[in-house]
């Protein structure tokens, strides 16, 4: 007699993730809006998605894309994400090599080093560009009140950029 197979937590097999492919390096969806257009017959839609992509060894890139379908949208941010690539030195430790500041539109940022096993101390869009970025020990303040995702993430990428 046969046993029936034991039932797992997950429920039905094969569902879940599928792995990541290395050589595809890593992305995702910041923020996604829908704007709108008045045109003479009424009000056209669209969307606007804001992508981080980064390799997680000093390089990272935010882009935004828009289009008459989501997908286009994030499709479109993806690669303008990965042609804006900004490349820059990180410590052994995992952290930045010193202290800088930076602004974009209306918002400012701090970024400081920290040791190691401090940890990634960022919020928001800040430390979603920092994380892809591989940069595992540091503490970044928004100074200003700014709630904007996107200035927030090209901030970010500003005050990287100043890291030579």
């Amino acid at each position: 007699m046969v046993k029936p197979p034991t039932p797992t937590k997950r429920g039905r097999q094969g569902r879940g993730r599928k792995p990541r492919d290395p050589e595809e390096g890593l992305n995702r969806l910041l923020d996604l809006r829908r704007v709108t257009r008045v045109v003479s017959g009424g009000r056209r839609f669209s969307f606007r998605a804001t992508v981080v992509a980064g390799t997680k060894n000093g390089e990272v890139g935010v882009g935004t894309g828009k289009g008459t379908d989501t997908a286009l949208a994030i499709e479109k941010g993806l690669r303008r994400a990965k042609a804006n690539f900004v490349k820059f030195p990180i410590t052994k430790d995992k952290s930045i090599p010193y202290e800088v500041e930076a602004k974009f539109g209306a918002s400012r940022l701090k970024l400081k080093p920290a040791r190691k096993g401090r940890g990634l101390i960022a919020g928001g869009a800040v430390r979603l560009v920092l994380e892809f970025a591989g940069v595992e020990n540091a503490s970044a303040k928004m100074i200003s009140r700014g709630t904007n995702k996107l200035n927030n993430a090209l901030c970010a990428v500003e005050a990287l950029k100043k890291l030579k």
